[in-house]
């Protein structure tokens, strides 16, 4: 029999979904599941988006430019121009989602071999992504005690060495919730300066930042035009995760020139995705009003209630739609999985993402889970219920 190669031997289980043949399982034995396991918004997506899709008359759906339609591209540089960005269309190459433009970034930028710096816990695809690449995670740890705040400087420049050829950041971070400050970002600049590195940018929660917060790009971080670069998506900004079309921006030509051979390779981006895309750019700024104080309310309902269960601790996130929270119990992994398997509250249950798989690192983040904070707030009042008559049970039977 044919062997498999190391890729596919090491490439890591999404956390978010091993779980899915329990849920799955769960529901057919007649339970109702919250799933707060999945960053899968239950908002609207903008009409204009859906509008756009059914009135799409061409009798041949067609490749677009590999770098992605170019009106599509104008209007994405018109947004960043309004959010003071400096950036015209050439900088921006359109993506299958924000998983593909990270795909891009991380063979346009490393070598077989070479190590990204990520501060941890991070997005678990990171780990496949860096494994599809060849690339070696060097994870840098964040403390659940202050947030999961910037390490200082001193903590990075111990991992870097010869090999170290960027940083990745989310922000705000999936799944901490962490907004990066202007000064944080600065302390990035002044590292990536210094050892001449890269700093990859995942900003597709942009718009969802809290408490009076701003968000700051590393496109507007003086002296980085050679060494940003920004992962963008669609899917979260307008609730349309299904649409799989995001970009990767950078002032960067060489960079960008690699990028494109990247993307011709793979012939070109969706067209309904961008169609799609495209007609949401014209979505009025009341709808992420709207959106953005309705998770303000879902994630204070959901922090000051998980913080109420003894043994728990949830620190208040100020951006995105997720949380980390401490639970008291041995190995999140298998209170998960036993919530899906062995309890129900009245029929009911919930779905959370093990924390483990969030870091690079063995053995951190096992009593903890990610939340996402993206059902409405019934649900997540009856989600917070059901954990916190499942922790009383749980720890009674292993107790």
């Amino acid at each position: 029999m044919p062997k498999i190669s190391k890729k596919g031997i090491n490439m890591p289980e999404s956390p978010i979904r091993k779980l899915v043949p329990f849920s799955e399982k769960a529901k057919k034995d007649g339970k109702k599941v919250y799933h707060l396991n999945i960053g899968q918004p239950d908002i609207q997506t903008p009409e204009l988006a859906l509008e756009a899709i059914h009135n799409f008359s061409d009798k041949v759906v067609e490749y677009s430019h590999s770098a992605g339609f170019e009106s599509y591209r104008k209007g994405l540089a018109k947004y960043y121009q309004n959010l003071g960005i400096a950036i015209n269309h050439d900088d921006i190459i359109v993506t299958t989602g924000g998983s593909e433009a990270l795909l891009f970034a991380l063979n346009t930028c490393l070598d077989d071999g070479d190590e990204i710096i990520i501060p941890e816990p991070f997005y678990a695809n990171y780990n496949g992504f860096s494994t599809s690449a060849g690339v070696k995670i060097k994870p840098i740890a964040t403390s659940i005690h202050d947030g999961f705040a910037l390490p200082k400087i001193q903590e990075f420049e111990k991992l870097i060495t010869p090999n170290t050829k960027a940083i990745l950041i989310c922000n705000p971070g999936n799944p901490t919730g962490y907004l990066y400050s202007k000064e944080e970002l600065e302390t990035l600049r002044d590292i990536v300066l210094k050892y001449d590195l890269f700093l990859i940018a995942d900003e597709v929660y942009r718009e969802f930042a809290y408490d009076g917060n701003v968000h700051h790009s590393v496109l507007n971080i003086e002296g980085l035009k050679d060494n940003a670069i920004v992962i963008d998506s669609t899917s979260k900004r307008y609730s349309m995760c299904g649409i799989r079309v995001g970009c990767i921006v950078s002032k960067n030509k060489a960079l960008m020139a690699a990028v494109m051979k990247f993307a011709q390779a793979r012939l070109s981006p969706p067209t309904f995705g961008q169609i799609a895309g495209e007609a949401a750019l014209k979505t009025d700024i009341s709808y992420f009003e709207e959106v953005s104080a309705e998770y303000v309310s879902r994630r204070d309902l959901l922090v000051d209630g998980l913080n109420k269960i003894e043994g728990v601790f949830c620190p208040k996130p100020t951006g995105a739609f997720y949380a980390i929270a401490e639970l008291p119990v041995d190995d999140a992994d298998k209170f998960a999985q036993w919530l899906l398997e062995d309890f129900e509250l009245d029929g009911e249950t919930i779905m959370v993402a093990p924390a483990a798989g969030f870091y690079a690192t063995p053995s951190m983040g096992t009593k903890q889970v990610r939340i996402a904070y993206v059902l409405n707030k019934k649900s997540l009042q009856k989600s917070i219920t059901i954990l916190s008559a499942a922790l009383k049970l749980y720890n009674g039977k292993i107790s």
